[in-house]
């Protein structure tokens, strides 16, 4: 489950059991509670502040919890709206935002990192990658808006229709993340990448964000049904 520490004006959020290496930090709805209550406690906090996500072993996240979700469909629409609640609250959160891809980023665990306002990555092991196109699923109406106005067209429709693997370099050109670090250094870089941002912690920073973002944001928005799932897969 994810948890909380603080290194100066930043703090930092696990997405996985402390010390747990093997997890896939998938969305189980536990999951997301959890991380909506890490969040919470950060958000409560006053004074400059930032915020990094990370995580520990081989993924930053694997995305959907699917064991769950084909194990409760009827409950796949609400479910789905959960996710997007995370990726809505990042994309406005009013502290400065920065993803520490320490391994893979698959799914909405990509698109959870895409939510930050900056991502730093490994620069010898992980992938970006959304790779519904070979899983047979669809993109939400949220997913789209948010993949669609936060990557450029040309890169979201190599990503979202060909389920390309992006390692460091790659990523970097395309303009999915903005930089790269050895494993080692990537929490170091992305603390301080986010702390010499702490003082833009105001009261103006959550706007300009709802402003900047306000196409995907109506996009998760939403509700996702019956109907317009189906109609996003077509």
């Amino acid at each position: 489950m994810p948890y909380l520490e603080r290194d100066g004006d930043v703090f930092v959020v696990y997405l996985g059991n402390e010390g747990q290496t093997d997890s896939e930090n998938r969305f189980h709805p536990d999951w997301i509670d959890e991380l909506h209550g890490v969040l919470d406690e950060v958000e409560a906090s006053e004074g400059p502040a930032a915020l990094v996500t990370v995580a520990t072993g081989k993924f930053y996240s694997n995305g959907l919890d699917t064991d769950w979700l084909f194990s409760n469909v009827d409950q796949m629409h609400g479910y789905l709206d959960r996710v997007h609640s995370l990726f809505t609250r990042l994309l406005a959160f009013p502290l400065p935002t920065v993803a520490a891809l320490n391994g893979h980023a698959f799914g909405a665990g990509a698109m959870l990192a895409t939510s930050h306002d900056f991502r730093l990555m490994r620069a010898d092991r992980g992938f970006y990658c959304l790779p519904e196109v070979h899983l047979g699923m669809p993109f939400t109406v949220g997913m789209n808006a948010l993949l669609t106005e936060r990557l450029s067209n040309q890169v979201a429709l190599q990503a979202m229709t060909t389920g390309h693997r992006y390692p460091a370099d790659q990523a970097i050109a395309a303009g999915i993340v903005d930089d790269k670090a050895d494993a080692e250094a990537l929490l170091g870089a992305a603390v301080e990448r986010a702390g010499a941002l702490a003082g833009n912690r105001k009261p103006n920073l959550p706007v300009i964000k709802r402003a900047l973002h306000a196409k995907a944001l109506a996009g998760l928005a939403v509700v996702t049904t019956p109907e317009n799932l189906a109609f996003a897969a077509g």
